[in-house]
């Protein structure tokens, strides 16, 4: 004789039905807990494979080894830049490789209205969206004096403009949801002068990080995590005649207490950190990945 027949003999349909449903919830909650009982501290704090993530910059250097971090772990991507036929490659390259969907836009992410579009991508490719990473940047290298307004806006337009439009058009959509995770980039810049005339930029990364605490205040009950990293000297197209330059790199490894330059892995590492539940806890923070940099 069945559990089912068993109940039905004793009790009224209706009642049947109720404890037949109440069997089978109570059944679902204890294979669910032995699940989770079961499950790696990697697994509860690293897995977000089958989330959607955006890359902003990600045609080249730093943003392609974010992407590239996030797509080894199954996210599905959008990914964003303003020269679409590089973006295309990266997406082509990383969909091969992962075996994801990789969504490429072309996006200046000082437009409103490509910042939107960008968002909506994500939400029409794959319905939802749970992390952003504001990476787009850019410097120019001159002494103060003799900055035009006009490159002062364009770094300030992108550098700190842009994060704050993609943050807040992303946080619409993760309001909805009740949870998201962005990670904006800054740079040790953000917190120190140096040698380097790019006061534009420094000045940038420094409100970066401030607005990250900002946000990170206002959406918390959301539950949005904002954080940043603050990477060091890192081989990119930004650096490039930088790392060319002997004098040059001779001084930020003296300046560096771990005596060397960044790896991709070490920005990776912090990404998935502060994208993924390991860092629900945390928030409003800047994550300085800098060898030491900012230590002496």
């Amino acid at each position: 004789m069945s559990l089912l027949s068993g109940i039905c003999e004793s009790a009224e349909m209706l009642n049947c039905v109720e404890k037949y449903l109440e069997l089978v919830i109570y059944l679902t909650e204890t294979v669910m807990v032995h699940k989770k009982k079961n499950q790696t501290v990697m697994d509860l704090c690293f897995d977000i494979k089958g989330q959607t993530a955006i890359v902003t910059g990600a045609s080249s250097g730093l943003g392609v080894a974010f992407a590239e971090s996030l797509a080894e772990i199954g996210v599905n991507l959008v990914i964003a830049a303003r020269r679409y036929e590089k973006l295309a490659k990266v997406a082509e390259d990383l969909s091969d490789k992962y075996n994801i969907k990789v969504i490429p836009v072309r996006a200046d992410v000082s437009r409103e209205d490509q910042v939107i579009n960008m968002v909506k991508a994500a939400i029409t490719n794959f319905g939802s969206l749970e992390i952003l990473v504001n990476n787009a940047g850019i410097a120019t290298i001159s002494p103060s004096i003799d900055i035009s307004l006009n490159e002062w806006k364009k770094v300030i337009d992108i550098n700190l403009t842009g994060v704050f439009l993609c943050a807040r058009t992303a946080a619409r959509e993760m309001i909805n949801r009740k949870y998201g995770k962005i990670v904006n980039i800054a740079s040790i810049y953000g917190a120190v002068g140096d040698i380097f005339h790019a006061a534009p930029y420094y000045a940038s990364k420094g409100a970066v990080i401030n607005l990250t605490r900002a946000l990170a205040v206002e959406w918390a009950s959301y539950k949005i995590n904002v954080n940043a990293i603050a990477p060091g000297f890192f081989p990119s197209e930004m650096t490039g005649s930088i790392f060319q330059d002997e004098k040059a790199l001779n001084y930020i490894i003296s300046r560096t207490a771990l005596g060397r330059t960044g790896e991709p892995l070490d920005l990776k590492a912090a990404l998935i950190y502060l994208a993924s539940p390991a860092s629900n806890y945390v928030t409003g923070q800047t994550l300085f990945v800098d060898g030491g940099w900012t230590a002496l």
